[in-house]
Order: C-alpha cells, then structure tokens, then sequence
C-alpha cells in the first residue's frame, strides 16, 4: 500500500470512528506502528487529523477530504459507472460535468470515445465544466470544446464556485448534464457537503434538457447538508450493482431511469 491509499484509508477510519489509536491503525493497516506514527504527524501538518497522545482524532470537515486522498475509493465501481455513463452522450451535444473522482471517470472515458473526437463539423462536444480537473484531463486527452466557469477555486473537490461562475451557467444550455453528488435519496433529493458545489450544480440542473445522476452504491439513500435538486428533476441515475435491490426499486417507482454498472 503506497502512501496516498495509507492516508486515505486512516482518513477513513477516522471519519467512522471519530478516533484512533497508532496501536488499531497498525493491526488494520497491517504496517508498523512507526510508519503510522509518521502518517499521523504528516496528516496532522496539513490540518486534516488532531493528533492526540498514543492516536489522532478527526477534525471537523473530515467528511470533505481533498479529492486526492478519495481517489481510491470504490475506483473499480468508479471506472464502470464513468463508462457506463459516457456511452449516454452522443456527438455534438452539449454536455455538463461538474467534480468528483467519479465524474473523473466519466471525463476520461469521454475523452477515448473516437467519435466524439473525430473533428467532423456537427460532431465536436462541447463541455461546460466548472471543476479544473475535469477541464485537464479533457484538454490533455480529447479535441472537444471545453467552456470553464470562473469563480473561486476549493482545493479539496477542484471545483469553482461563487457568482462568476453562476453568470456562465445562467447563459448557457446544456442537452445533459452528468452529475455528480455526495448523495442521492428519494426524498431528500440529489445533494452535496458544500453550499457552493450546490449551488453551482443545482445552476447546471436548471440550464439542463437531460439530468444524469452518477453515484456509487455508497451514495445511495444518504444524506449532505446542501439540496442540489429534487428527486422528480433526475431522469436517470447511473450506478454500480452493489446497490441493494430495494434501493434501486424505490428511484424506479420515482420516476428515475436506473442504469446499473
């Protein structure tokens, strides 16, 4: 396990736990107790983790690790829905992408689908974004057209965010939008940790003719402090098969076109 996994997986466990000791980290990781004790202390100077005598306890905004450190995560699920979701879009449209390491998986597989990238007049993509990452990996490895919105930049998720950014969107329409969040519910709707990813999001879901959710199976019945969107806005989800069959029902019986991966 190299070191960015480590730390994600401690990151982990403190989020479920709430607190850790160096001696559990050690069983559970099954490294050294050295090792761990140098994990705490790197982790500790980046304001992620309170390093406590013989442990460490998770700070407050635990639930909102920098993307690098969630990159791991359900990433097998992760590359499945991403391609999944991409087969949805068809050449020339108009498509909108916001952050996330599954949205990232759904970038890269548009990026090597040749015929949305042959150059032909009416074929060209067009990609609003407002998450840096996903504007890289498509500038890196596509000929699509990529549009940026402006805003202020959150280190933890890359996306933009703030009023800028939502004078784009407003002006703009998309065909579909595929859209991540950090969690999904029949009732509760599509929603998000921070109150300016919301926001932003929930701008894309109104500009949008098509509104695609992309999800995990761990995103699935939860909840996160921001509404995106109601549930009755979302014309299909895409997710993985570790989904339980009465969650998947309950979308279908919502309306919600459910495509599992």
């Amino acid at each position: 396990m190299d070191r960015y996994a480590r730390w994600n997986a401690l990151l982990e466990l403190l989020t479920e736990s709430g607190r850790v000791t160096v001696e559990e980290a050690s069983e559970r990781l099954d490294v050294s107790q050295a090792t761990i004790r140098r994990d705490f202390d790197q982790l500790a100077q980046q304001q992620m983790i309170t390093r406590t005598r013989g442990g460490a306890v998770a700070n407050g905004v635990s639930y909102d690790l920098p993307l690098r450190y969630k990159s791991a995560k359900h990433s097998a699920e992760k590359q499945r829905i991403g391609e999944a979701a991409a087969r949805l879009v068809t050449p020339g449209t108009v498509v909108g992408l916001n952050g996330g390491t599954t949205i990232t998986e759904v970038a890269r597989a548009l990026a090597v689908r040749p015929d949305l990238n042959a150059g032909g007049e009416g074929s060209q993509l067009t990609v609003v974004t407002n998450a840096l990452n996903i504007a890289n990996e498509l500038l890196l490895r596509s000929r699509m057209k990529i549009v940026v919105a402006g805003g202020v930049v959150r280190p933890q998720s890359f996306e933009v965010v703030g009023p800028l950014g939502g004078a784009l969107l407003k002006e703009v329409t998309l065909d579909i939008v595929l859209l991540g969040v950090d969690a999904l519910d029949v009732e509760l709707g599509a929603a998000s940790h921070h109150e300016g990813e919301a926001s932003m999001n929930s701008l894309m879901v109104a500009r949008a003719k098509r509104v695609v959710v992309i999800a995990d199976s761990s995103k699935l019945g939860g909840h996160a402090f921001a509404r995106i969107c109601p549930i009755t806005k979302v014309e299909t989800l895409v997710t993985d098969s570790g989904a339980p069959p009465s969650v998947l029902a309950a979308f279908r019986e919502a309306g919600v076109d459910v495509i599992t991966a």
